[in-house]
C-alpha cells in the first residue's frame, strides 16, 4: 500500500484535478490519496473566520467567493447532473450553518469547526472525479478514525486508538483507492481539531505509519527537496537523496517543502519518502530514506520571513539563569510561539519567533512585566547548512546582521530590516 498526498497548489484548478487523476490512474495496487484544501482556500477560510468570531458583516461575502471558487473548478469538471453538486451544496449548507450559530468564546474551537471544510470540499470533488474518471474509490471523513486531544489548531494524535480505527476503516476489501483529508482530524466525542497550519504532509505520514505503508509520495510544485528556493537562488539544485535527519533539521530550519511533524513517523517504521513534481511526475524527483549520514550534501539555504527578534534584560540587573529562561519559555508555550534562534549573555537573552500579530502585544506586555523588552519586527532569519566562505559570502554579502551564529554544519544570520525600538 501506498500514500500519495497533494497539496493546494497541485489541485488549485481543474487542470490540477484532471493531472491528478492521471497520476492516480497510472498506480497500480492499493493506494490511499491525502489532499489538501484547493488553491489558497485556507487563506479564505481563516479570513472568514476572523469576520465571524468578530461578526463582521464581510462573512457573506466571503463565503460567496469560496462557493464561486469551487463551483468555477467543478464547471469545469462535471456534467451539471453529477452528484457532486449535491455533495457540495450540503457541505456549503453545514458551512453557513455555523456562521448563521453564535460563535464560542474560543476562537481556536471555531477556527478548525470552519477551516475545515477547504479539505472537506477538495476532497468531495476529488473522489467524485475519480469516479467519473473510472476510477472507484471509497471517501473517508478522516475526522472519525483520526483521533486527537482537545488542543484545537495545533492537536496531538492519540496514536493506540487512531490505529485502531484506522486499521477497520482502511481495510481495501471493498476498494484499492481510498480519497481522505490532509490536515484535520477529530477528537473523542467528534469534534473537529486540526494538526498544525500545512499539516496535510504529517497525515499522510500518520497513515503510513498506522497502516503500515510501502512509502509516502508528496507532490509538489518543484522538482523535489531543493538546496534553496529557486525563486530566491537562482543556482537552486534539487538533492536526490537525503536522510531522515537531514529532513528534520532542514523542516526545523523552516524549509518548506516538508512539514516539520513528517519525518519522525516514517522514520520510525523506515517508510521511504518521495518528494516529486505533479509538474513532471515522470522525474525521480527526492527520496528520504535511512542512508550513510557521511553523504555529501550541497550548501542549503533556507530564508525564513516575518521573524522578529527580540532582546529580553531582567528589570533587576539579575543573571539570565535557568529561573529566569524557565519563565521565558513558559511564556513563549503559553502564546505557541516557535523559537528559530536563541542566543544569551550573562544578563540579557535573545531570540527569534515567527511574528504572530494576533498575540504580539499580549506577548510583549506579559514580558515587560519582568524585563526590558528591546524587539525588531519583520527581520529574516537566514539558515545556511552544510556552509562554506564562498556561499556565506554569497548569500549574505556585506548585509550587516544582528545576530550570527555557527556550528559544525549550520550557519545563522538574522538581518535588519527594521529600525530596533
Amino acid at each position: 500500500m501506498k500514500v500519495f498526498k497533494f497539496g493546494g497548489a497541485s489541485v488549485k484548478d481543474a487542470a490540477g484535478v484532471k493531472n491528478l487523476s492521471s497520476i492516480v490512474h497510472q498506480q497500480h495496487g492499493q493506494l490511499i490519496v491525502v489532499v489538501s484544501a484547493m488553491g489558497k482556500t485556507t487563506n479564505l477560510l481563516e479570513t472568514l473566520c476572523n469576520a465571524y468570531f468578530h461578526q463582521d458583516p464581510k462573512a457573506t461575502a466571503i463565503m460567496k467567493e469560496l462557493k464561486d471558487f469551487h463551483l468555477n473548478i467543478v464547471n469545469s469538471l462535471f456534467p451539471l447532473n453529477n452528484p457532486v453538486y449535491k455533495h457540495l451544496e450540503e457541505l456549503f449548507t453545514n458551512l453557513e450553518n455555523i456562521l448563521a450559530s453564535e460563535s464560542s468564546l474560543c476562537y481556536d474551537y471555531e477556527y478548525d469547526r470552519i477551516i475545515c471544510f477547504g479539505e472537506l470540499i477538495s476532497t468531495t470533488i476529488i473522489s467524485d472525479y475519480l469516479k467519473m474518471e473510472g476510477i472507484e474509490n471509497q471517501f473517508i471523513d478522516i475526522r472519525k478514525f483520526l483521533k486527537t486531544d482537545q488542543n484545537y489548531r495545533n492537536a496531538n494524535i492519540d496514536l493506540e486508538l487512531s490505529e485502531q480505527l484506522c486499521k477497520e476503516a482502511f481495510d481495501f476489501k471493498a476498494s484499492s483507492t481510498f480519497v481522505t483529508q490532509g490536515f484535520i482530524a477529530g477528537t473523542r466525542t467528534n469534534q473537529t481539531t486540526t494538526l498544525g497550519r500545512e499539516g496535510s504532509d504529517y497525515t499522510a505520514a500518520l497513515l503510513a505509519n498506522l497502516l503500515n505503508a510501502e512509502n509516502v509520495t508528496i507532490w509538489k510544485d518543484v522538482p523535489g527537496v531543493m538546496n534553496a528556493d529557486p525563486k530566491e537562488y537562482e543556482k537552486a539544485q534539487v538533492i536526490s537523496r537525503m536522510s531522515y535527519k537531514e529532513a528534520i533539521e532542514l523542516s526545523h530550519f523552516g524549509a518548506k517543502v516538508i512539514h516539520p511533524k513528517t519525518i519522525k513517523p516514517i522514520q520510525n517504521k523506515q517508510i521511504p519518502l518521495y518528494v516529486r513534481s505533479f509538474l513532471h511526475p515522470e522525474s525521480e524527483g527526492t527520496v528520504i530514506q535511512e542512508i550513510d549520514e557521511h553523504l555529501k550534501l550541497p550548501p542549503i539555504y533556507i530564508n525564513k520571513e516575518n521573524q522578529c527578534l527580540l532582546t529580553l534584560t531582567p528589570r533587576d540587573f539579575s543573571f539570565i539563569a535557568e529561573e529566569k529562561l524557565s519563565h521565558i519559555f513558559a511564556v513563549l508555550a503559553q502564546y505557541k510561539l516557535k523559537l528559530n534562534l536563541m542566543q544569551n549573555s550573562a544578563i540579557s537573552f535573545s531570540f527569534c519567533v515567527d511574528c504572530n500579530s494576533a498575540v504580539f502585544n499580549e506577548f510583549l506586555d506579559q514580558l515587560r512585566e519582568e524585563f526590558e523588552v528591546r524587539y525588531n519586527q519583520d527581520v529574516k532569519l537566514i539558515t545556511i547548512r552544510h556552509y562554506n566562505e564562498e556561499i556565506i559570502r554569497e548569500i549574505i554579502g556585506d548585509t550587516p546582521s544582528l545576530v550570527e551564529q555557527r556550528s559544525r554544519t549550520t550557519a545563522q544570520f538574522v538581518l535588519r530590516n527594521h529600525v530596533l525600538q
